[in-house]
């Protein structure tokens, strides 16, 4: 039907005199106003089926549309010791899974944070016993928590993610201990975490 249309037009184009001219032009454009709303409604029956399905995405619909996920709330406990900075040490230390105990220089370290039992001691002995403290996030990074709270500014470590993490890894005087720079470059190279500060 439009190919007859434009064909008719070219033909009074043609045939016809400056007075047909603006007839013509004026139904050129109706006839690509019409295309377009064709094109609109076809493009709003789409986006509407596709809601119903629950099949919306991106790309037919604009961004604004869509509200950005929910963030993931962070699985550690709250203390001086940053989410980030505790999420790079479970990392290097068991993957941030709970792995239970392997030997480790002489005694077993165990869980997510791999705590030895003077550790869990020091940091007050959070949750049932040390072993199902260790394997359990919430309690496992408790005690990484108060450990730092108890020991970081007793010894005077920085209150950076490398001065909890030398005094993880090293003891209450860790973050003095130059043997304990090989550990925080470690956990600097797990995904992330270059530039993770405090």
């Amino acid at each position: 039907m439009e190919n007859i249309v434009l064909l008719l037009i070219f033909g009074i184009l043609i045939h016809g005199g400056s007075t047909y001219n603006f007839v013509v032009k004026e139904l050129i454009q109706e006839v690509l106003r019409e295309k377009i709303d064709d094109n609109r409604t076809v493009l709003n029956e789409f986006i509407e089926e596709r809601q119903n399905d629950g099949y919306v995405y991106e790309t037919d619909m604009t961004i604004e549309s869509h509200p950005p996920p929910p963030s993931t709330p962070c699985p550690f406990a709250k203390g001086l010791v940053s989410c980030d900075c505790l999420r790079c040490i479970c990392l290097l230390e068991s993957k941030c899974k709970p792995i239970g105990c392997v030997m480790d220089v002489g005694s077993l370290s165990c869980g997510y944070f791999q705590i030895k039992e003077p550790y869990w001691i020091d940091c007050g002995k959070p949750g049932k016993d040390w072993k199902s403290c260790a394997d359990d996030i919430q309690c496992a990074s408790t005690c990484v928590q108060k450990y730092m709270a108890r020991y970081a500014a007793r010894y005077g470590c920085p209150a950076t993610c490398e001065g909890y993490a030398r005094e993880h890894n090293g003891g209450p005087k860790g973050c003095k201990n130059p043997n304990t720079m090989g550990y925080w470059k470690k956990v600097q190279l797990e995904p992330g975490c270059k530039d993770v500060k405090n």
